[in-house]
């Protein structure tokens, strides 16, 4: 993923507390802080007037009265009066009834779970999913998006320096390994040919049918992704000198 500084969020919401949360380098924990928190956790459920504690990209605190220690552990404040704070991370499964343990419920704001989240005004936050489609309808109503820890939206504008989505295309120069996997990728039972060009791009042979399928692609670490030019996506991992892909087990020709 890339980094981008060329938006820069409006000063309209906790201007002060943006700017340090965009500097901080030095680990401060970042408190939202005065909130009404919907955290779709069965045992912890709704709160009123709480506060909501991020370290990093963790939530390591959700609940009453933790503003109280904000000094002592050097916090980033965020004033959250009005507000509603919920998942941005929506667990329909969850919402429908079709978890049976707590431990499951991965999209929640429980502490330990990774820091998703949402601000919006109490009138838009009736419920999660209405509070979702504020995001989709009116971001611009939005007052913070965070994701993993870094704000993303504030004030319903993007932030700086805020972790941006890939390019579809991403040529093989980004590859991890200088190109290494760039080449004819042969499964075990000579039915699959994929090849991998130094321009992004795969052509595939199945079963001596060439150009099967054609596309481009990118490599994220042992992460490969594909968009082929049909328009439907599909990944693959590389394990050491094997690329698996689609129930495939490939090797470099």
């Amino acid at each position: 993923m890339s980094i981008t500084d060329t938006v820069t969020a409006t000063a309209g919401w906790n201007p002060g507390a943006l700017g340090e949360i965009v500097a901080n380098d030095a680990g401060r924990p970042v408190l939202f802080t005065n909130a009404r928190i919907l955290t779709m956790d069965p045992l912890i459920g709704t709160m009123a007037g709480a506060d909501l504690l991020c370290l990093g990209s963790l939530l390591v605190g959700v609940g009453p009265g933790i503003i109280t220690a904000a000094g002592d552990d050097n916090a980033i404040v965020v004033d959250c009066t009005g507000m509603t704070v919920v998942p941005a991370v929506v667990d329909t499964v969850a919402l429908a009834g079709g978890r049976s343990h707590r431990s499951e419920y991965v999209a929640t704001l429980t502490p330990g779970n990774i820091a998703d989240f949402l601000v919006v005004p109490d009138a838009l936050a009736a419920d999660v999913p209405s509070a979702v489609t504020a995001l989709l309808t009116a971001p611009e109503q939005v007052r913070a998006l965070v994701a993993g820890g870094r704000p993303v939206l504030w004030a319903g504008a993007g932030v700086s320096r805020r972790v941006a989505a890939p390019e579809a295309a991403i040529p093989a120069a980004a590859d991890p390994t200088g190109g290494q996997r760039v080449g004819v990728w042969i499964d075990r039972n000579d039915f699959l040919h994929q090849e991998l060009t130094a321009d992004g791009r795969y052509d595939e042979t199945r079963g001596g049918r060439p150009h099967a399928y054609q596309g481009r692609y990118w490599i994220d670490g042992d992460r490969i992704d594909y968009l082929d030019d049909l328009g439907f996506w599909a990944y693959g991992e590389f394990h050491g000198d094997e690329l698996h892909h689609a129930g495939y087990v490939m090797e470099l020709g």
